[in-house]
């Protein structure tokens, strides 16, 4: 699909499952994105091949994202004008665990503004990328395990 063609429902109808669980986001990106932003995410993104894993539509302010692979809607995310472009005002998340394992506010804001910075807009993040594996770092270490006190990126 040109990148100029807009991604819709119907675009990828036969893949397309709403989110079944829905729970509030208690933690919201609070980046403010550029109209110029807000016209490319509005244009969505369609995964190009099996390594991509996410789709992106959007409905009037509500965004859509998507697993590529199984269609599980994950995310429900409303913008709104603000001084300076558009802000997510409000967002829902999958909490179906045969759908979506995540279960962690801090990953879901991480994995959203993520998936819509990197993905959608294309832009590289550094600094999304290296909370997010700090988030995952933390998950995985079990619970009173002792924090590690030497090397890089080692606990203050």
């Amino acid at each position: 699909m040109p990148a100029d063609e807009r991604v819709t429902r119907s675009t990828l109808s036969d893949r397309i499952r709403p989110v079944s669980v829905p729970r509030p986001m208690a933690r919201l990106p609070r980046r403010i994105w550029s109209d110029q932003d807000w016209e490319r995410i509005r244009r969505g993104y369609e995964a190009r091949d099996m390594e991509e894993r996410w789709d992106v539509f959007t409905e009037g302010r509500v965004v859509f994202v998507h697993r590529s692979w199984t269609g599980y809607g994950i995310y429900a995310v409303t913008f709104a004008p603000v001084d300076g472009g558009w802000r997510i005002a409000d967002a829902v998340v999958e909490r179906d665990p045969e759908r979506y394992g995540g279960t962690d506010d801090a990953y879901d804001r991480v994995m959203l503004e993520l998936v819509i910075s990197a993905v959608v807009l294309g832009e590289p993040v550094p600094e999304l990328r290296s909370e997010l594996v700090e988030l995952m770092r933390r998950q995985s270490r079990p619970a009173g395990a002792p924090h590690s006190t030497s090397g890089p990126g080692a606990d203050s």
